[in-house]
């Protein structure tokens, strides 16, 4: 959630000294500007903080004045660092006869998921096997291929191109789904290193000349695994990993999930068609919605998130992320104009940009959006995500259609946790949700989709409001 900053911070809100501070007093500080959090019973002022937080500033504010510790340890894949590094930013801890949990929250179930935790750590669950990943970008780059050669050999006729066209979706999604579910790590990686660069920088020349070799490595190594996994897809790291993060942070919380806050082009959930039926909120034709819902997502990806990529890079200065961006185009513009012309070209990158959406938001919403979508009710770790999301039976088909999506709740639970471990982390989730009778929910593919349809119909039935 940070790490480094001012010693000033600190010096600003205690006068020099450290304290003790109620979860009342902890709540209090929760708006822009002033925040504070709270990690294993210790109080942090990241007011000034979450500017400098590489992870963005958002994925903290949605937090304050809250125990933040689970979020903590999900998203930092090395603690022991971070920690070292946050202490310019603590003011304090939580008084002896304050609880360790905030808002009533479940003690007993909050440390026995931290002890599941460390358990599967111990147990390696949270290593990367190199050789999965690089199976997996074989068969990727295999497909790409194949595609090329099929118009090389076959041409470009209708039945042929329709043929490249699923072939490259599926290579598409492959990627999107791989960065999906692998980029975080590398990206807290690089977010570590980057904040123990800063803070080292009072250290004498020569230690900074052999430390930063070291560092520039691992900066590379993960900087090659960003590259992998979104060059091929024409997006920006940076955006995807602060848009994604919140999404783990707070799922299917209004005003918090960006996957759930969609413009008002969408109104999801059964509390918000209420809200704008109420408040006569119509700047879109919500009420309309069941009849583009099946049109929406295929547009998702080609229009939406193209338009907002761009966007965001240009107005923060994300110019390396921009160049690799353009090369994606350039690479594809220059593999089949010589085939199809600009004109067909540009038609068949759509198409498959069309395709490649409606699997995308079919795959990733299809576990999130039948379950309950409400405002912020500051639940512990494990129910919030168990609540927001539910997953797909295991099966070779499942697993690969799905790119291990279909294990949205060890995901949700481990978002650094490789997606080839999951398996291994299921029965112990499950037999942990038994104990405290909360609900683990498995479905089959079928019904997952089944799912979707009947959403829609829930969508119809609120023209009403």
């Amino acid at each position: 959630m940070g790490g480094g900053g001012q010693q000033t911070d600190r010096i600003a809100d205690t006068n020099g000294r450290f304290g003790t501070y109620t979860w009342e007093e902890v709540q209090k500080h929760t708006k822009s500007g002033d925040q504070w959090i709270v990690v294993e019973r210790k109080v942090y002022n990241v007011s000034q903080w979450v500017k400098r937080h590489p992870g963005g500033l958002r994925i903290i504010g949605h937090y304050a004045g809250e125990d933040a510790t689970d979020a903590f340890n999900a998203f930092h894949p090395n603690l022991q660092l971070v920690r070292k590094y946050m202490k310019p930013l603590l003011i304090g801890e939580l008084e002896a006869s304050e609880p360790s949990q905030d808002r009533q929250k479940n003690g007993a179930l909050v440390e026995d998921f931290r002890a599941l935790r460390e358990h599967l750590e111990a147990e390696g669950c949270f290593k990367t096997q190199p050789l999965f990943f690089i199976l997996h970008l074989g068969h990727i780059l295999l497909l790409e291929a194949i595609a090329l050669m099929m118009v090389w050999y076959f041409g470009t006729g209708w039945i042929n191109t329709a043929i490249v066209a699923v072939i490259l979706a599926t290579a598409q999604l492959s990627i999107m789904l791989t960065t999906n579910l692998s980029l975080p790590c590398a990206f807290c990686m690089r977010s570590a290193v980057c904040m123990f660069m800063k803070v080292a920088e009072y250290k004498t020349s020569k230690f900074k000349i052999c430390f930063g070799t070291c560092i520039g490595l691992s900066v590379c190594v993960s900087d090659v695994f960003v590259f992998l996994c979104v060059i091929p897809q024409g997006a920006s790291a940076s955006w995807w990993n602060h848009r994604h993060f919140q999404h783990h942070a707070k799922p299917n919380i209004l005003k918090k999930d960006p996957d759930v806050n969609l413009l008002n082009a969408f109104v999801v959930g059964n509390v918000q068609p209420v809200e704008y039926g109420i408040k006569k909120i119509k700047n879109l034709p919500c009420n309309h919605q069941h009849k583009y819902f099946f049109i929406g997502p295929p547009l998702l990806i080609p229009v939406y998130f193209q338009f907002q990529i761009f966007h965001n890079m240009i107005a923060h200065g994300l110019w390396v992320d921009l160049v690799w961006c353009i090369s994606y185009y350039v690479r594809y513009f220059l593999c089949y104009t010589q085939f199809y012309g600009v004109l067909w070209a540009v038609l068949l990158f759509n198409i498959v940009r069309f395709m490649e959406s409606h699997w995308f938001v079919w795959v990733t919403q299809m576990s999130h959006i039948p379950m309950d979508i409400d405002y912020e009710k500051h639940q512990d770790w494990l129910i919030m995500q168990l609540v927001a999301t539910y997953n797909i039976e295991q099966s070779y088909f499942n697993d690969w259609f799905s790119g291990h999506l279909n294990f949205q709740i060890e995901h949700h639970l481990f978002p650094m946790m490789p997606r080839h471990n999951y398996w291994h982390a299921a029965p112990r989730v499950r037999a942990l949700c038994d104990k405290y009778g909360v609900k683990y929910q498995e479905k089959s593919l079928y019904e997952a989709f089944a799912d979707i349809i009947r959403y829609d119909a829930h969508l119809k039935s609120h023209d009403s409001y």
